[in-house]
């Protein structure tokens, strides 16, 4: 069995024990394998060990591995999404789990329409104070959600957040709390996914009430810094 398989077992095992202690199972949780700056060799190496959802952070890349691999996997974008990139993102991803402006999401549903597409959105709120994090800011989620709920081709699924990268795990419980509580307020039909958790933290996210989790490292390995996880 590949380092792939093992570690992708090892995930799976882990995010079933920590669903466990909310009443769910690891069948609750959707893993997102986060496949930025990873080859497609690598990539087809995750799908044959049971990967069902790749998260990529730019089009342009996810756009050339799509043109080998395919609509097999469900594709997320989980990196910042700018408004001239949407036009291409829209035609192969299944998921934008960035969406932070009004601007955007009206983009995003015209672009989505205009083939013939209804794309599956998360509001991605700014729950931690990092300049370098992109983000609707918490007080403006619940009114944004409803003004996208009327844009034809996106569908308001939930949120996605990041906490900061602390020293110590459990530091980001307050973060992942805080999301979890702005997203319960939702309407019931765009409470589908919370995502929240990554290679650092996705245990903490999912016991406080992720069923989404995002991640790449503990999966593939360390790899070059010049495109920091999201």
């Amino acid at each position: 069995m590949s380092d792939i398989c093992e570690n992708l077992q090892a995930i799976r095992r882990r995010i079933d024990a920590a669903a466990r202690k909310t009443g769910r199972t690891g069948e609750d949780i959707v893993l997102v394998v986060v496949t930025k700056t990873r080859s497609v060799a690598e990539i087809r190496e995750a799908l044959v060990c049971g990967a069902t959802d790749l998260g990529e952070n730019y089009v342009q890349e996810a756009e050339a591995k799509y043109s080998e691999i395919g609509a097999g996997p469900r594709w997320h974008m989980i990196g910042h999404l700018q408004r001239n990139k949407v036009k291409h993102a829209v035609e192969f991803f299944d998921m934008i789990q960035s969406v932070d402006s009004e601007e955007l999401a009206r983009e995003i549903g015209r672009r989505a329409e205009a083939i013939g597409r209804c794309i599956d959105a998360l509001i991605e709120v700014k729950i931690s104070s990092e300049p370098t994090k992109f983000g609707v800011d918490p007080d403006e989620v619940l009114r944004l959600a409803d003004v996208i709920s009327d844009i034809a081709g996106i569908r308001v699924c939930g949120l996605m957040g990041m906490a900061p990268i602390v020293a110590e795990p459990e530091a980001t419980r307050p973060y992942f709390a805080k999301l979890k509580e702005i997203w319960d307020k939702l309407p019931r039909e765009q409470r589908l996914y919370l995502s929240m958790g990554m290679t650092q933290d996705f245990e903490i996210a999912i016991e406080e009430g992720s069923n989404m989790v995002r991640i790449g490292t503990a999966i593939f390995g360390p790899r070059e810094m010049s495109h920091p996880e999201s």
